[in-house]
């Protein structure tokens, strides 16, 4: 065969890219220090390391979780500590008060320091982490309490005959007396709410003057009691029953029935007994016509957006009938941030409603006096389910927030029933709300008698501490006493929850951690060189690339001239 300079040349050339080709490549190995840097370096290899790198992703996200879950509870857990220590100021407080020796004066200057601790408590209690309240549950948007004014008594067959709701606000507490104008109703004598004779006194004092310039008005079932110079009013249900009479000059005489009118605080978060119901808000233009409802298993919470109707292959922004246009919506399940676009519904030929099909379930919009649906309209559907939870491995998660109302108590209105049908809240009272942890039979208002027995709700046990210590009542601080005892142990419980959580948060990033090292270790040993062996290819390669320089450049000196 014969051998042409091309031919030569062709092999030269080859054989030294080929030369350079494997050089390069370990010059790459020892500067990265990894035997695969690419899928053709080991294509198995590298499907394994993709695979560990995977894990190892999932790992790495796993443990911000439990970075985040750790903001979360050490926030919560430093709180409660917080929260004891403010209790126990409260308790030496109410001992000090508790004593016979000390006068109305100092029990006054004494609960000056006790309301300054309640609103104290109440601020903790809307303890917010990175922006989020951690005691309202899933409503996280929102404060978890809110200060408000209740009702307690004397007259234990009273509170059970009778509702009540409060308007306005006060920062005193009101001590409600009734008395017979007459004057033929002894102490302790009943008289109907609707007796025309019924007077009624009260004291923004302490109970030092009583103020007589106010009424009692019947109407709608309802008796009204206006109490002008306090800033309150209070509404009675049932105008027939019964309130024990107590006399005009005997004002501190117990046989009648009072009424303190004090300070609590009401829960508005979820409640994680109520984890069936799903609520939904309207906003935009029109929505005050329509009502909606949401039938699911919704997690988290899911916004709808009405973008308009499909008209000719088109979208169209402008109003129609609901049920007789093809609707195109949006929604989204992370607050707004990414939206799910493009979802259609076709008409149903019902002109009054509209189905619209979202993540978890289905949300209903319908007619309440005008069946318009218009682009721009939001509808909000929230399911009542109080726990935040975060996964902090592949079969383990940790809820990281509080229901407010089982740790601090307060008062708590049902859900179902905070708006009327047009959409307006309804006002609080004892007929749609309660005191959390009060027993059944318990009746409308808190009850301070010799049968009362101690309570776990904290802002209850604040709120009649600070209306016995403002109106000099020895036995009711004592027995608001208890109650605290009661509440400060059930803080310290809810705090053991909290530290058991971080815990368990504790024990799964050590496992996290010995996880990551074994990838680690894994993907080492497929993708890194051995540096020993590296360098002992690298130097033969250089001497190889060398040679092949050298032998070639001899042999294309050569050529037929120099033979003639």
């Amino acid at each position: 065969m014969r051998v042409t300079q091309n031919m030569l040349f062709s092999n030269y050339v080859y054989n030294m890219n080929s030369s350079l080709t494997k050089l390069m490549e370990l010059n790459i190995q020892s500067s990265s220090m990894k035997r695969v840097n690419k899928p053709s370096d080991d294509p198995s290899g590298m499907v394994r390391i993709l695979d560990h790198r995977t894990t190892l992703a999932s790992v790495k996200q796993y443990q911000s979780n439990i970075d985040t879950a750790k903001g979360w509870l050490n926030a919560s857990d430093e709180n409660l500590i917080q929260v004891s220590n403010i209790l126990s100021q409260a308790k030496a407080l109410a001992e000090q008060a508790a004593t016979g020796t000390i006068t109305q004066d100092n029990r006054e200057q004494i609960s000056y320091q006790v309301r300054s601790l309640f609103e104290q408590l109440v601020g903790l209690a809307n303890l917010q982490y990175d922006g989020k309240s951690v005691y309202a549950g899933q409503k996280t948007d929102a404060p978890a309490f809110r200060e408000v004014l209740w009702l307690t008594t004397n007259d234990r067959q009273f509170s059970q005959e009778c509702g009540f709701s409060i308007d306005g606000d006060s920062d005193r507490t009101i001590l409600v007396q009734f008395y017979d104008k007459t004057g033929a109703q002894g102490a302790g004598e009943g008289m109907a709410l609707s007796d025309a004779n019924l007077g009624v006194r009260y004291s923004i004092d302490g109970g030092r003057t009583f103020l007589t310039d106010g009424s009692v008005t019947i109407a709608g079932g309802e008796a009204t009691v206006q109490l002008p110079r306090s800033g309150a009013r209070l509404t009675l249900t049932n105008p027939a029953a019964r309130v024990k009479v107590t006399p005009q000059g005997q004002e501190g005489n117990s046989e009648g029935t009072w009424l303190w009118l004090r300070p609590t605080a009401q829960y508005m978060g979820d409640d994680s007994q109520d984890t069936g119901h799903v609520d939904v808000k309207a906003m935009g233009a029109g929505t005050e016509d329509l009502i909606a409802w949401a039938a699911g298993a919704f997690g988290p919470n899911v916004a709808v957006r009405v973008d308009g109707y499909l008209s000719n292959g088109s979208l169209v922004r402008s109003p129609a009938a609901m049920g007789s246009q093809t609707v195109v919506y949006s929604y989204s399940t992370d607050g707004g941030v990414n939206w799910v676009t493009g979802n259609v519904q076709p008409p149903n030929g019902v002109a009054s409603n509209v189905s619209l099909s979202i993540a978890g379930g289905l949300l209903t919009i319908a007619s309440n006096g005008g069946n318009v649906l218009q682009p721009g309209a939001q509808f909000f559907v929230h399911a009542r389910s109080s726990a935040i939870e975060i996964d902090i491995s592949s079969t383990e998660r940790v809820r990281v927030n509080e229901v407010g109302m089982e740790i601090f108590g307060g008062i708590y209105q049902n859900p179902d029933q905070t708006a009327d049908s047009n959409g307006n809240r309804i006002h609080l009272s004892s007929s749609n709300a309660s005191a959390a942890f009060s027993l059944a039979g318990a009746g409308s208002f808190a009850v301070m008698d010799s049968n009362a027995s101690a309570t776990k709700n904290m802002f209850e046990a604040m709120g009649n501490l600070i209306a016995f210590l403002e109106t000099n009542n020895q036995q009711g601080v004592q027995q608001a006493l208890a109650s605290l005892t009661e509440s400060q142990k059930h803080i310290l419980n809810a705090a053991a929850s909290v530290g058991g959580r971080e815990n368990r948060l504790t024990v799964a990033s050590t496992i996290l951690d010995g996880l990551e090292f074994n990838e680690n270790q894994r993907i080492s040993s497929i993708e890194d060189a051995d540096v020993s062996e590296l360098l002992t290819q690298l130097s033969q390669q250089e001497i190889i690339y060398q040679a092949v320089l050298r032998s070639s450049s001899m042999i294309m000196q050569n050529n037929l001239l120099k033979y003639l």
